[in-house]
């Protein structure tokens, strides 16, 4: 080694920020930005808005069953579905926020490990997601609860079941947060990414749902609903919505549904698009 190679000095080491550290990071970008509580206030005004039109149609010819009974206060307990598309619409926003705002390549400039930025981008669109899931939830128990006390009518669900729909809700929005997450990954362009969120949740699933009933337990949206308790087709929208001769996924199987598909897309994400160039 001559005497001028070593003078220079040593090249600076790769800063490796632990995961943990990512994940605080990407839960602040969301408690900084007001598009967050825009979703948030979005979800649960929608989500009030439907419930309380269910409720007040209850027992009707063309409503749902009766609040005198655990059918009728099981659909109203277990509508909020709003809170599951709109923790999916929250997870495409999480990672195509950073193309959208241009504030990719300072993001990648401090963590060149890519993969690690979207680990932390899952991480924090789970929680997220889930807070989504569980506020939607505590608006139709709510909901549900005033307005069969209201009318005189006893509860009929029982504890054990309405803890399981709140984990369901919980799960079940996380699931598609994460999921959000790996489209926006995938697709980068934000609206088109939220656009197709929508068109998937609104429209494709229950035009699918209604043509293939067998099929109907498999998609995305549905499995993450009937995690939720709410019954298989009630969370269709359209002529897709009613009820299923087929029955949905147990809890367990729906989950790893929804977890396999997020895997499936995370690893897509991680060996084609993370590698291409942010500009």
């Amino acid at each position: 080694m001559t005497a001028q190679a070593a003078s220079l000095p040593a090249a600076p080491a790769v800063r490796r920020t632990a995961l943990p550290r990512l994940v605080r990071v990407e839960l602040l970008k969301l408690t900084s930005t007001r598009a967050t509580y825009g979703l948030f206030a979005a979800s649960v005004g929608l989500t009030l808005l439907w419930t309380i039109l269910e409720a007040s149609r209850a027992g009707t010819p063309n409503g749902p069953a009766a609040l005198s009974g655990y059918a009728g206060q099981a659909a109203i307990i277990t509508g909020g579905v709003w809170g599951l598309i709109f923790a999916a619409v929250l997870g495409v926003t999480i990672s195509t926020g950073e193309f959208h705002h241009r504030t990719a390549t300072l993001t990648y400039l401090a963590t060149p490990a890519r993969t690690r930025v979207l680990a932390a981008k899952v991480a924090a669109g789970a929680i997220a997601a889930a807070a989504f899931g569980l506020a939607g939830y505590a608006v139709t128990l709510a909901i549900g609860l005033i307005f069969t006390g209201a009318r005189g009518y006893h509860l009929a669900v029982g504890a054990a079941t309405l803890t399981d729909w709140g984990l369901g809700h919980l799960v079940g929005a996380a699931l598609l947060g994460v999921i959000g997450v790996v489209i926006g990954s995938l697709v980068r362009n934000q609206l088109a990414a939220v656009i197709g969120v929508y068109v998937w949740t609104l429209i494709i699933e229950s035009v699918v749902g209604a043509l293939f009933t067998s099929v109907r337990p498999y998609l995305p949206y549905t499995a993450a609903t009937t995690l939720a308790g709410t019954p298989l087709g009630s969370a269709s929208f359209g002529p897709g919505r009613g009820a299923s001769s087929v029955a949905p996924l147990p809890f367990a199987a729906a989950t790893a549904l929804l977890v396999a598909i997020a895997l499936v897309g995370a690893l897509i994400a991680t060996r084609t698009v993370l590698r291409r160039d942010i500009s």
